[in-house]
């Protein structure tokens, strides 16, 4: 089950895991079980009607490196003057078995950092995983009702495939499946 709350971000330069991020003072790593609290809360704040709970999140964390990759995009803590790094995204990559997909699950970056290219930075990163595992193509869902996040996908080479007609419950709402020929 994808969702995205994010973020698309206004540019960003990408970026990979412990490489830095869209800007000064970001940068992204593999998300670790220590992680699963403050992911939790964000998980909460964003999808308030369809959270993942934390057994779902440790059971992903969880899993071996090659099927699955999730991220945290550290950052300065805003405004500034309070000091610190926070949490502001995270993501996740599932890598079909012996295959040559591999499959959005989750993006989410706080509000407080839409529009500092840190989605724009997980989902590059995300990319260059499964170019490097050798994927053809990866697919997604996303909420039909989130601009930001479609127009993030469509602006990283996404194409609109179908529709997953009220996918998202309890509220019905409808995914938009997407999908990204790497080869390209």
């Amino acid at each position: 089950m994808a969702r995205s709350a994010d973020a698309a971000g206004q540019g960003g330069s990408g970026g990979s895991a412990g490489q830095p991020g869209p800007g000064p003072g970001t940068r992204l790593r593999r998300m670790v079980p220590a992680d699963l609290a403050d992911v939790i809360a964000l998980e909460h704040d964003l999808f308030p009607d369809d959270p993942w709970t934390a057994q779902m999140f440790a059971e992903e964390v969880d899993q071996p490196p090659e099927n699955r990759l999730y991220l945290i995009a550290e950052a300065d803590s805003l405004p500034p003057a309070a000091g610190g790094r926070v949490m502001a995204g995270y993501a996740g990559l599932m890598f079909v078995p012996g295959g040559t997909e591999a499959d959005v699950l989750t993006i989410a970056v706080a509000a407080a950092y839409w529009g500092h290219g840190i989605g724009s930075a997980l989902l590059a990163a995300l990319l260059a995983a499964a170019v490097e595992r050798g994927c053809a193509e990866v697919f997604l869902e996303v909420r039909e009702d989130n601009p930001r996040a479609r127009g993030l996908y469509l602006r990283r080479g996404f194409e609109e495939i179908g529709i997953r007609r009220g996918y998202y419950q309890p509220s019905g709402v409808n995914a938009i499946v997407m999908r990204k020929d790497l080869s390209r």
